[in-house]
């Protein structure tokens, strides 16, 4: 189920957490994404491949996705990259170099592992620093509570990115993708 501008927030009670996430990539034309695998992600990544109006890049890292995500950009795309926090740290460098100092806006949709009930204790360290590194880098960044959060604020991120100029990520906690 796609929704259309305008649908109410009760629309959503038919739909997946990847759904609406889908859907506010989609409402706000993002037409080039890179990913980056991710369990959290394992729906939303086949979903953005067999959308035939997105050009879809699986990466192997995340830097790389940043880099492949400006140069799309500049060739006149809007772009997005899927990938779980634990990449952060792997795309600081990419980010502040190429995105923050020429000022191109990226949607990062990121699978925020390592707090709340993550029981992979690797995980915990970089769930903890994700948003002080965010802040950090000054970047914002959303954390949307629910489906219909989600749809809203990728599509205020987006908006926000472009008018700014520079990345902004959305983060989604485990307890995000089990919502009924």
């Amino acid at each position: 189920m796609t929704l259309k501008c305008g649908d109410t927030i009760s629309d959503m009670k038919d739909i997946t957490p990847t759904e609406a996430v889908f859907n506010g990539l989609m409402d706000v034309g993002i037409d080039f994404i890179v990913s980056v695998p991710c369990v959290n992600l394992k729906d939303l990544i086949p979903m953005v491949d067999r959308e035939s109006s997105v050009i879809h890049i699986p990466v192997t890292r995340e830097e790389e996705g940043v880099g492949v995500c400006a140069g799309a950009y500049m060739g006149g795309k809007k772009a997005a990259i899927l990938m779980q926090n634990s990449g952060l740290g792997n795309s600081i460098n990419a980010l502040s170099s190429l995105n923050l100092l020429y000022g191109i806006p990226l949607l990062m949709i990121i699978s925020h592992r390592g707090i709340g009930d993550e029981t992979i204790c690797a995980q915990v360290p970089m769930g903890e620093m994700t948003a002080p590194l965010l802040d950090t880098l000054g970047i914002s960044y959303y954390l949307p509570s629910s489906k219909a959060d989600a749809t809203k604020a990728v599509r205020i991120a987006w908006i926000r990115a472009v008018e700014e100029k520079r990345p902004v990520a959305i983060l989604l906690p485990i307890p995000f993708w089990s919502q009924p």
